[in-house]
């Protein structure tokens, strides 16, 4: 029987293609206006129903629990989030097609996630609240995954605090924007969500339509074996990587168990309808929300180009997670709406900080880049498991175990502890 000629072992020194080699030239302004404006519209069809439409809706269909009823609707959510985003950001890695790699999952991603949240406005059933949310939030893990691997695809390491940090502002303005119009511009469950999902696909048409996205070569693309043995990043091979997951992971579970519930704190622990009549709990939340953004905002794009001037990613990390937690033990020990607008400049401050600056280090820790939209979906687990998490762990604290002041303690040291381990990153500055 005759042997079969051997296969050729990959060239080592073959060159590397343009759209996986390590980006040089800094991107331009309307490039990143673009970036921003498609996160504007993911963060809006995120933050909007999770702030206010959700809770409103799930009160309306469940007065009487609506804690554990929320609690279920956004943690099986987040559940279908969390598996998505890294599965379709792999998906992308591997797109081949003159169309490019993440341009497909984009529109798909923003045009079934509008619709999803048309739909979700319709439903007046927790089963069919919590399976909208499911479908919605899966949809939006294929837009999350393909904008997050933008920024190193395009984008040059020197470049990447400051673009991270205008990146970050759409975060907080599309809490601002979609509380905005759905309790200013519009009126009604149902026209809010509609809302929301006209405007997510119309920020980001554009970005996906113009932005340079170069097609991958079916020659590079991974087999089938690499892509579901690479679904997971071994911590042991990459420990930058696994610290880097495991402090965004801590510090998202403490600010997702710190907003979850701030609607429910102001009306039962704060008391906000008492002490002004004729205002609703949501007029409350809407001025924090106000707040809190401007703080960001005044924060994060300096924090990035700091971070890219001084060439230091940890020790910005590291201060705004200890900033981050002064709000929570503020909360705990004087829950009184003074206090409250004073903790969310603080909470502002931290937060800012850390969205351009925690951004700016996972890109530097990438395991490869063949992975990078699959890579930034596992940490992007980070920020979404902590959604699952966080209703488990704050319902029964509110409900059985001491109600919001223990809740806001158990926050601010979890946020501690995670500002803490960023310095077991060894690879960056």
């Amino acid at each position: 029987m005759r042997t079969p000629p051997a296969q050729p072992s990959p060239d080592p020194f073959a060159p590397v293609p343009d759209v996986l080699a390590e980006p040089d030239r800094p991107v331009r302004r309307l490039w990143v206006a673009g970036i921003s404006l498609a996160n504007l519209g993911m963060w809006m069809a995120f933050f909007g129903p999770l702030q206010v439409l959700l809770p409103e809706q799930v009160g309306m269909i469940a007065p009487g629990s609506k804690e554990t009823a929320l609690a279920w609707v956004t943690g099986v959510g987040a559940v279908f989030s969390t598996l998505g985003t890294p599965l379709a950001g792999a998906l992308s890695d591997r797109t081949t097609g003159r169309f490019g790699r993440r341009r497909p999952w984009i529109l798909a991603g923003a045009a079934l996630g509008g619709t999803g949240l048309v739909v979700l406005g319709r439903q007046d059933d927790l089963t069919g609240v919590l399976l909208g949310w499911s479908f919605v939030q899966a949809a939006l893990s294929c837009l999350n995954a393909t904008l997050l691997a933008a920024v190193p695809d395009r984008v040059p390491v020197r470049q990447r605090g400051a673009v991270s940090g205008w990146i970050g502002v759409p975060q907080s303005a599309g809490v601002v924007v979609a509380v905005l119009l759905v309790t200013v511009a519009v009126s009604g469950v149902a026209p809010g969500y509609a809302l929301i999902g006209a405007l997510t696909l119309a920020c980001a048409l554009p970005f996906a339509l113009l932005a340079p996205d170069p097609p991958l070569p079916p020659e590079a693309r991974p087999p089938w074996r690499a892509f579901a043995r690479g679904l997971w990043v071994s911590p042991r091979r990459h420990p930058d990587f696994g610290w880097a997951w495991l402090t965004r992971f801590l510090m998202q579970t403490g600010n997702a168990m710190f907003t979850l519930y701030l609607l429910y704190f102001l009306r039962d622990g704060v008391g906000y309808e008492e002490l002004f009549p004729g205002s609703s709990a949501a007029d409350g939340l809407l001025v924090l929300i106000l707040v809190y953004t401007a703080a960001v905002v005044s924060t994060t794009v300096a924090a990035g180009l700091v971070s890219d001037r001084i060439g230091r990613r940890r020790g910005p990390v590291c201060l705004s997670g200890v900033v981050s937690a002064v709000p929570a033990f503020l909360l705990a020990a004087y829950p009184t709406w003074t206090m409250s607008l004073a903790c969310a400049v603080v909470l502002g401050v931290g937060f800012g900080i850390y969205l351009s600056v925690d951004n700016a280090l996972v890109t530097e820790v990438l395991p490869t880049a063949e992975g990078r939209a699959k890579d930034l979906g596992i940490v992007n687990i980070a920020s979404a498991g902590p959604q699952v998490l966080a209703p488990a762990v704050a319902g029964p604290i509110v409900v059985h175990l001491g109600g919001y002041p223990v809740l806001y303690t158990v926050c601010g040291l979890l946020t501690l502890l995670g500002a803490a381990l960023v310095w077991r990153i060894r690879g960056v500055a």
